[in-house]
């Protein structure tokens, strides 16, 4: 699992690390991360399909209390995002491999705990701390891939464990749904934390070895660098620029997952029947675009106009959309817009490491993953409130597109340099 291609890359620029010809790519790397996203993902979600059953409500003793079942999720988004920008640097001081299990030790216990929880406000202090303990993972797998591979493949690399998310989707919603009404809602805590074990054993397996500094102890002069580091990232204008258009980008995102099954009934008259299947089409053709986007930057090296390529034809699609009328039309748009999108998820990180030092880069992963995550959560209300506001369905995706031209606006000034 370990050596599957052959790095002939020259060394890369500010420390990203030393590829010579003899040095060798491990994509078990970000296979493992793939596997971490995977069962971060399931724990993510596993609570939302426990809304609906009345065992849970009953366990929990708020019968179908729509706003304090929205509370379960959004105290984990909201943990999950300070974490994120709070704690990103831990990745920057501890070995990632040592950090990494640590983490999934607490998610296993914390999932095990939800199981035996029949009390609402314990269950959202665990959802919280969830939060907490999830809330380094996407810095840390940016900054274990940015020291792992060279810049030619980093966007592939990235793109592997990036689809975490989709696939996550795809399978989480349905395995614990399954679970539900085949064993009842405990099972589905527990079975998400009987899943960490053979993870964290592929994760020890994958990332051994695995350093994002050279072996040494901390030196008076590494601690100055890292130092200037920081304040050097701080004051970056393009590091700010590419995290609000990382807003903008995340602002989609959220926004068609919280809206699009709704549009497509309420907003365009597609049928309940229909449009169960016809609502999944966008987000294959996502996946599609992550992979494509990767491979074809990486053989570029363009990520600023991939990305800004990308968000503009999002932008583009949904605009489509809106005048659209047909059903095959009106999907066939929505999954251009989406792949478009897709294309720029794993060039957004690339750009990210483009344009900050290697010695920050969980650091940097973070303040750009929380942010974004803040914002975006918040989309599907702005959607609704505009939506309630103008009695349009359309004035939804209108804020997408004009989020969308913002970011691209943005990107401008680096398309020359990254």
């Amino acid at each position: 699992m370990s050596t599957l291609e052959n790095n002939t890359a020259p060394v890369e620029a500010r420390g990203e690390g030393v590829f010579t010809p003899e040095t060798t790519v491990r994509w078990a790397i970000p296979l493992s991360l793939l596997a971490c996203v995977l069962l971060a993902f399931f724990d993510k979600i596993s609570i939302a399909a426990l809304f609906s059953d009345s065992h849970f409500q009953q366990a929990m003793g708020i019968d179908f209390d729509t706003t304090r079942l929205g509370i379960l999720m959004s105290a984990f988004l909201l943990s999950y995002g300070f974490s994120s920008v709070l704690l990103s640097g831990l990745g920057d001081k501890i070995a990632p491999l040592r950090l990494l299990t640590g983490m999934m030790v607490v998610w296993c216990v914390l999932m095990v705990m939800m199981g035996f929880t029949h009390n609402y406000t314990l269950m959202v202090t665990l959802r919280i701390l969830l939060g907490v303990a999830e809330g380094p993972l996407f810095p840390l797998a940016f900054a274990i891939v940015r020291h792992s591979f060279p810049q030619h493949l980093q966007a592939r690399a990235t793109m592997l464990w990036l689809l975490g998310t989709p696939v996550g989707a795809a399978i989480g919603f349905p395995l614990s749904i399954w679970l539900l009404n085949t064993f009842g809602w405990q099972s589905t805590f527990f079975t998400m934390a009987l899943l960490t074990i053979p993870v964290l054993i592929l994760v020890r397996i994958g990332l051994r070895g695995v350093q994002l500094e050279a072996k040494q102890a901390p030196t008076q002069q590494s601690q100055l660098t890292r130092r200037a580091a920081r304040q050097e990232l701080f004051v970056s204008t393009h590091f700010w620029m590419i995290c609000v258009f990382n807003i903008a980008f995340l602002t989609y995102l959220w926004g068609i997952n919280g809206w699009l099954p709704g549009y497509l009934i309420k907003g365009k008259g597609i049928h309940l029947e229909h449009a169960g299947w016809l609502s999944s089409m966008p987000f294959i053709a996502m996946l599609l675009g992550e992979v494509i986007g990767a491979w074809l930057s990486d053989r570029v090296d363009k990520r600023a106009a991939a990305c800004f390529i990308s968000m503009a034809g999002a932008a583009i699609g949904l605009t489509a959309v809106m005048h659209l009328d047909t059903p095959l039309t009106i999907i066939a748009a929505m999954s251009f817009s989406t792949f478009m999108w897709g294309v720029g998820a794993p060039n957004i990180f690339a750009l990210l490491a483009k344009a900050t030092h290697p010695r920050v880069s969980a650091t940097a992963g973070g303040i750009f993953n929380g942010l974004g995550n803040f914002a975006g959560a918040l989309s599907p209300a702005v959607m609704g409130a505009l939506i309630a506001f103008t009695h349009s369905m359309d004035s939804g995706l209108i804020f997408l597109v004009v989020m969308a031209t913002v970011g691209c606006v943005l990107l401008l000034p680096l398309l020359k340099r990254y």
